[in-house]
């Protein structure tokens, strides 16, 4: 093998490794942050319940705004206008059952198969651009295993599930030994690039008009990652936000399903409140542990596969309804947060919703969706046809234009999502 064939070799390795990195939007780098523009900080939450939301005690039977209330929506009337119940939708080819939740903000095909290669999450997308507005470009939490959140490459970035870390990392200083630490680390980064940079620039006279390309692409990625790195130094001398709020303990114990994800949806309002984030993604809790409510005797994952039985579905109704309960206190105190004129509710577009459509089944359609906040129009049962409703990806894109995004298609989705916007 020749010296060149080596050398390129090896540098295709290299650019594989910084390409997996987030990439961000090309920005001037200042002294102030975006962040303290509160009235123009537009944010989005995505919440995955990996066990599925039982839809008959969802959906209501009658589309508009004057839908009649149903088990599962009686928690949320208090913020009855800040909502909208969606049915009909799902993500096209998106199967497996339990594995379409790696589908779930991407809309990647056919997770199921062993040659499945995810894409990018919904989130991530939204980083790559607006991500360096905020101290946390992103949160990715999570009240069981895995996450939500996917690199464009497809690949799962790790979730974090302690409120406790969480807390710390956003609210509490370290010591001046610490902080001179993450910058010495930061500025390692930046002299890193500046080598792999130098490295392959001196190759470049060697390969292909197919390779010039490949460099080009990998150039722009350098360029990218250094000046977040310049902008990681910069939030890295700024001083956290202080909140009226004492460091959570974090509960260990699965059963105590309420605790673990009350701590979680603290963390959150904290994070929008305080600007610290924009984009945050949860994926549920939701395992075969016995939830410690009263009436509740069996497994969740066993409930789930009810298969129509009385008795289990009723268990699992009392959990379900326990997880409504919570979103609606969540979304109850973010409409009592104001930003001049508007609420945080008003500035956040919330996803709830599963990859299960019926979980006791394992199917994928008529996926059960309630959308909160947002610059949407509320207040509604948007009920399509689940054997010819729009794909899922409509919504997520309508995400991306209520956060400021000129983008008209995401993943299977070509257009907002009818019926949504103002």
């Amino acid at each position: 093998m020749s010296k060149q064939r080596v050398e390129r070799r090896t540098f295709l390795r290299a650019s594989a490794i910084a390409m997996g990195l987030p990439l961000l939007e090309s920005m001037s780098p200042r002294k102030t942050s975006a962040a303290n523009d509160q009235t123009s900080a537009r944010r989005m939450v995505a919440i995955c319940a990996p066990l599925g939301i039982h839809t008959p005690l969802l959906f209501p039977k009658k589309s508009g705004r004057d839908y009649e209330v149903t088990p599962y929506l009686e928690p949320l009337q208090q913020v009855r206008e800040k909502f909208s119940v969606i049915s009909g939708l799902m993500h096209p080819m998106v199967d497996g059952g339990h594995a379409a939740e790696k589908s779930f903000l991407t809309g990647a095909p056919h997770p199921g198969q062993p040659s499945f290669q995810n894409t990018i999450s919904l989130d991530q997308y939204a980083a790559e651009r607006i991500g360096h507005r905020t101290r946390f470009p992103f949160l990715s939490l999570s009240g069981s295993n895995g996450g939500l959140s996917y690199t464009r490459s497809g690949v799962l970035i790790p979730s974090e599930s302690r409120p406790s870390k969480v807390f710390q990392q956003l609210f509490m200083e370290g010591s001046e030994t610490e902080k001179a630490a993450q910058l010495r680390r930061i500025k390692d980064g930046q002299s890193i690039l500046d080598l792999v940079r130098s490295q392959t620039q001196s190759i470049q006279r060697k390969t292909t008009r197919k390779d010039q390309q490949t460099l080009d692409q990998y150039f722009t990625s350098v360029r990218e990652l250094e000046q977040r790195m310049v902008r990681a130094e910069e939030w890295a001398k700024l001083p956290k936000p202080v909140v009226d709020a004492k460091p959570p303990t974090d509960i260990d114990d699965r059963a105590n399903f309420t605790g673990r994800m009350q701590l979680l949806f603290d963390l959150m309002i904290l994070a929008l409140q305080t600007d610290s984030t924009r984009l945050i993604t949860l994926k549920g809790a939701g395992g075969n542990e016995v939830i410690d409510l009263k009436g509740v005797g069996d497994g969740w994952h066993n409930l789930s596969h009810h298969g129509k039985s009385p008795e289990k579905i009723e268990q699992l109704a009392i959990i379900e309804k326990e997880e409504m309960r919570l979103f609606g206190e969540f979304l109850k105190r973010l409409a009592e947060l104001r930003e001049g004129d508007q609420s945080v509710l008003d500035q956040t577009a919330i996803l709830l919703g599963s990859n299960l459509g019926n979980a006791s089944s394992h199917n994928n359609t008529n996926l059960p969706i309630v959308v909160a906040g947002g610059q949407f129009r509320h207040g509604q049962h948007l009920a399509f046809d689940p054997k010819d409703g729009p794909p899922l990806a409509n919504l997520h894109v309508s995400f991306l234009q209520h956060l400021g995004l000129e983008v008209d298609q995401f993943s299977s989705g070509t257009s907002t999502l009818t019926g949504l916007s103002v």
